[in-house]
């Protein structure tokens, strides 16, 4: 798809002006990492040209420089959390990023347990590491964090904690999910360098909102349709306008603690090396965008996403109103709606003419391509039929799959294992052109039209079953659909 983000220039200023930011202090810099380091589908997504791994990318350059310090609170553990995205809990998550990391040259020093006090699951998850022979420390709760100033920076407040020994000059902090205690860990480990006679500094590594992009900018607003449960509010920062008279934009968490924040750090420095929430961070992703108009368009089919998200999520009974009727207020700061999204418009126009559950696709030269489920087919399979024959020149009234190979299928999912849809999703279809394409020129030259298919706009006008969700996610492509339950 169009290019909006020059990602080259990002791996290049990001990594210097990271190494900028730890020659200030002594050559010792605590990063917390907010948002993910890798696998972060939502910048590739507004920011068209930023990779997933874009982050990871540039961290490599520093790669010698770097260690990684993973946090969980005990709390999330005694609780068994589960990362919704992946499905499985916080700890068996902090051995999964360990291990990635790891896999692509990163140092893991430590895993920090926050929230301490005594937990049983706390202590055995602490046990586990250390016979894996990782290295894990306990930071205990504090009585009245983050506001007792006077305990917290002192030697019975973050005193208490066990010293995360680091051998790196930048320390990068992060953890499975929200709510881990990173910066705690990050200030913590200020006090306790700062009694050993090291002047380490802190900084905030997060993408969004874009401090230097305008407030109502459709990239910042794709933001707080992303966290629209947690119901975070971008906010132009009081303390960045009034130290130096400009415009910055941050959160209204991160403004809200900064106050705070100033305390503790005077109490661990004397002074605070920052006048704003804004100076914290280190984040160049808003020098690097090459195309407003391509980050706008894409950051507006974000916001629409979104949405469809989450009245998806309201009809699973997954998400209140609150979350949809926020999003919506962000329609009218963005002056959009579900029609300013071409493929949402030409599924729904392709349902009313053929009176069957359908699908649209808008290919990279803006062509749409539409399909409707079948006896056969169910839409999305359908459409992967139709947008594959499109683009490798095939004539649409070539039958990729022959009826003979469909009913056999079909009577093993209903017959054999039970199913009661006997229609094919897009795995079925994908491998029967596999096994085909052995012998068929056509279902091979289908198959190689797949990677083009990556960050195409997709829209059905029923809800997606998981593996049809799946497919679309592995193919790199950005699909909405309307809450309606498959019957």
């Amino acid at each position: 798809m169009k290019i909006g983000f020059d990602c080259e220039k990002y791996k290049r200023i990001q990594s210097q002006h990271i190494k900028e930011r730890i020659s200030q202090f002594d050559g010792k810099l605590y990063l917390e990492l907010g948002g993910k380091l890798f696998d972060d589908h939502h910048a590739s997504r507004v920011l068209p040209g930023f990779k997933p791994d874009s982050k990871l990318s540039m961290f490599q350059q520093l790669n010698d420089s770097i260690e990684i310090v993973i946090v969980i609170s005990a709390t999330d553990i005694e609780k068994n959390k589960v990362r919704a995205d992946l499905g499985i809990t916080y700890d068996e998550d902090v051995l999964r990023l360990r291990g990635e990391f790891q896999n692509r040259g990163f140092m893991v020093g430590s895993v920090v347990i926050t929230h301490f006090n005594g937990q049983p699951a706390a202590i055995a998850f602490r046990q586990r590491l250390e016979h894996q022979g990782i290295k894990a420390y306990y930071h205990y709760l504090i009585d009245g964090y983050p506001h007792n100033v006077s305990l917290i920076a002192s030697d019975e407040g973050f005193g208490k904690n066990d010293y995360v020994e680091t051998e790196r000059p930048l320390v990068i902090v992060t953890a499975p999910g929200p709510g881990s205690g990173k910066m705690a860990v990050c200030l913590s480990q200020l006090y306790n360098e700062n009694k050993r006679g090291v002047h380490a500094g802190y900084a905030k590594f997060e993408t969004f909102p874009v401090w230097n992009l305008p407030l109502k900018h459709p990239v910042n607003i794709a933001y707080e349709a992303a966290t629209a449960d947690l119901n975070d509010i971008n906010m132009i920062d009081p303390f960045h306008l009034e130290a130096y008279n400009k415009i910055a934009i941050n959160y209204n968490r991160d403004i809200e603690i900064f106050p705070v924040l100033n305390a503790l750090f005077e109490g661990i420095y004397g002074e605070n090396p920052y006048k704003s929430p804004t100076d914290m961070g280190v984040n160049m992703v808003g020098f690097c965008i090459s195309d407003d108009e391509v980050c706008c368009d894409a950051s507006k089919d974000e916001i629409i996403r979104r949405y469809y998200d989450a009245t998806n999520k309201l009809a699973l009974g997954a998400c209140n109103e609150n979350e949809i009727s926020k999003i919506q207020l962000l329609f009218n700061q963005a002056k959009i709606s579900t029609a300013t999204r071409r493929t949402t418009v030409a599924a729904k126009e392709y349902q009313k003419h053929t009176g069957h559950t359908s699908s649209a696709i808008e290919l990279e030269d803006g062509t749409i391509i539409t399909a409707h489920s079948s006896l056969l087919l169910g839409c999305s399979a359908a459409l992967i039929l139709n947008v594959t024959k499109h683009l490798a020149g095939i004539d649409h009234e070539i039958d990729l799959l022959p009826q003979s190979l469909i009913e056999p299928i079909q009577h093993t999912k209903v017959n054999y294992l039970g199913g009661h849809n006997p229609r094919l999703h897009t795995d079925e279809v994908i491998v029967a052109l596999s096994v085909l394409s052995q012998h068929d020129e056509n279902c091979r030259k289908a198959l190689e039209q797949l990677p083009k298919l990556r960050g195409c706009q997709v829209h059905c006008t029923v809800m997606l079953s998981e593996v049809d969700q799946k497919i679309f996610k592995k193919l790199g492509v950005n699909f909405t659909c309307e809450p309606v339950l498959k019957r």
